[in-house]
């Protein structure tokens, strides 16, 4: 099938398949769980937990740890699979990095993440405020690990160098299906310009011998196949990938790109032992698994860090 005819069969709106019972959503409630929205709504800021409509916001904000989402709740893209919505996008908001530091404190987080819509519409792709944040989140709170989910800044080198200047512990951004399917799902972004992302930051981190980890992660359940997933591995393997999470795919709405097949449990389990034959340190593979899911325990069980001691390559960094 070729990928004009793989986009007309997406657009025919079969019929969703019924859910298995392997990807029941837990139960969302709960002191901890209301409080951490609350502290949300408070703080004016934003979660992917909530707007892609994670299914696992209800296990995370119960244990008081949420993916807090910078520069807004519009995106400048039109992906298919994901809840967030595009448009016309707010101005930037300076003091966000603040508030999310002091969100982190209040959570009494040990390790936290931070990622965004994307802002194609800014000269450096919100490169600056990631920056920013980590490092009122590092002078707010010494000692919290940080994992930032960014998007491919246009392919901007420079952009991305803002980011790793600032040290965090890891530094992922998401291949997130094979080349194949990117007209299909991602029509505004690049396989091979996301690789670049990643090898340049790996290749960042060896210059400078930082302690940055490179992660990845994709979907599956969108029309992939076996061996395509196994090929993109590969290439995350020879482009510095160190951390890989594989999920399910969940159709937010009847408008967005359907589930094609729900993989079993026995698959994302094999897909983890091939990722870690190929060279990948940790693989986070299940039916329920996102991008921070399990952030800090794949962080910390790759090499521990002192996150305190954890510092700006560069004293660039530390400007802004």
């Amino acid at each position: 099938m070729n990928d004009d005819n793989l986009i007309n069969d997406l657009t025919s709106a079969p019929l969703p398949l019924r859910k298995p019972s392997w990807l029941r959503m837990k139960r969302q409630g709960g002191e901890d769980y209301n409080d951490v929205k609350r502290l949300m709504r408070t703080s004016s800021l934003n979660t992917v937990c909530e707007s892609a409509n994670c299914p696992n916001r209800g296990e995370c904000f119960s244990s008081r740890t949420a993916t807090f989402m910078l520069l807004g709740e519009i995106c400048t893209r039109h992906c298919t699979f994901c809840n967030i919505p595009g448009g016309k996008v707010t101005p930037v908001d300076p003091d966000e990095p603040r508030r999310v530091a002091e969100a982190v404190a209040e959570l009494a987080l040990k390790f936290a993440v931070v990622t965004s819509v994307n802002r194609d519409d800014q000269p450096d792709g919100g490169a600056a405020h990631f920056a920013s944040t980590i490092r009122q989140i590092r002078r707010r709170n010494p000692g919290c690990g940080i994992e930032v989910l960014i998007p491919d800044f246009m392919g901007d080198p420079l952009a991305l160098e803002k980011v790793l200047e600032a040290a965090p512990e890891v530094l992922n951004h998401n291949l997130e299906t094979v080349p194949r399917l990117y007209a299909a799902m991602r029509p505004q972004a690049d396989y091979l310009r996301s690789l670049q992302v990643l090898k340049r930051s790996r290749q960042w981190a060896d210059s400078f011998g930082a302690d940055v980890r490179v992660k990845t992660g994709i979907m599956v359940g969108v029309g992939e196949t076996k061996e395509e997933v196994i090929q993109l591995m590969q290439d995350a393997v020879d482009h510095g990938v160190q951390i890989m999470t594989i999920g399910q795919y969940l159709q937010p709405s009847a408008k967005h790109h359907p589930v094609l097949r729900y993989v079993e449990p026995s698959e994302f389990d094999e897909y983890a032992r091939l990722g870690r034959e190929l060279g990948i340190e940790w693989v986070e593979s299940g039916p329920m698994v996102r991008s921070s899911y399990h952030a800090r325990e794949q962080s910390e069980a790759l090499a521990p860090v002192d996150q305190e001691a954890q510092q700006p390559p560069s004293g660039r960094a530390e400007a802004g």
